[in-house]
């Protein structure tokens, strides 16, 4: 998932450089961010807005943050704004992050689901802010090393961001050598294939379970059915509190009773959502048989 993250350059920084970022300025950057993403931008974050977006004004040519902010304000700035929220996130993530949930996915609730996609049932998992595509690829081993034709069967991983560019990034699926350490090596030798620039690309059979999609978290989710698992891991910790509690309730109605949902180890459930998700183990949770409104 994306974060944001301190990033400085020398003279690279509010009121030196080349440009002048204001406390308005600051504000209306902030402010639009929030609205398009849910992200909170803090004012500590200044120095962060300055050396990330001073590399998007001298590609746009313009000679001041107050007419950037006129720009992304603008009828025409849809695509700048876009641009804008992949300048000021960061995405990190890794195969296998917080592995005890790929384990937990691996020994208690695959092995069901699995042997019901044999008898012909549906089997729907949710990566929900999945950056660079490594969280719905480990989702994806995890499968494969259980039931190696499972994209012949009805089993599929949606994988979401709002992020065009890092949905492209895992649609391509291609990464370096030093990324796949992390994957045990009989998976890695078995499920990707060799590509240039000491690089890996993803099998067919990891590529045919995986959806790539677009889509913002505080938008419309225009998914029709439910899932029997939901990760969304250290993402709604860059939302202020009601915005995230509204995203995990809203979660609810997307997970079949007795799904599992997956949150990220600095996260902590609150809100509506605890009427219908009970506490199972380490950052993960249950859905109960609950009528959610």
């Amino acid at each position: 998932m994306a974060r944001l993250d301190a990033d400085r350059r020398d003279g690279d920084k509010p009121g030196s450089g080349e440009f002048l970022l204001t406390d308005a300025d600051f504000t209306m950057i902030a402010k639009i961010l929030h609205e398009d993403s849910g992200i909170l931008l803090s004012p500590s974050k200044s120095n962060l807005v300055y050396s990330r977006l001073a590399k998007r004004l001298r590609t746009l040519g313009l000679s001041s943050f107050k007419e950037y902010c006129q720009h992304i304000a603008g009828s025409s700035g849809a695509s700048e704004r876009m641009s804008m929220l992949a300048a000021l996130t960061t995405n990190v993530t890794h195969f296998f992050r917080e592995n005890h949930h790929f384990e937990h996915l691996k020994s208690d609730l695959l092995p069901p689901l699995l042997a019901q996609a044999k008898r012909g049932g549906r089997v729907r998992i949710w990566s929900a802010g999945c950056s660079n595509g490594h969280e719905p690829y480990s989702i994806a081993l995890t499968i494969l090393s259980l039931m190696p034709d499972a994209a012949n069967h009805d089993v599929r991983i949606l994988a979401t961001d709002i992020d065009p560019n890092v949905v492209a990034f895992g649609r391509a699926g291609i990464y370096d050598d030093a990324t796949l350490e992390a994957v045990p090596k009989p998976l890695r030798q078995r499920w990707f294939k060799p590509a240039p620039n000491d690089s890996s690309e993803v099998s067919d059979a990891m590529r045919d379970l995986v959806s790539f999609r677009e889509l913002n978290l505080i938008g419309d989710w225009p998914m029709q059915g439910t899932f029997q698992a939901l990760f969304c891991r250290n993402v709604t910790i860059y939302f202020d509190q009601p915005t995230r509690e509204k995203i995990w309730h809203r979660f609810c109605r997307y997970l079949e009773p007795g799904g599992w949902f997956y949150m990220g180890h600095s996260e902590r459930l609150t809100g509506p959502a605890m009427d219908h998700l009970a506490f199972e183990g380490t950052t993960a949770y249950r859905r109960l048989d609950t009528d959610v409104r």
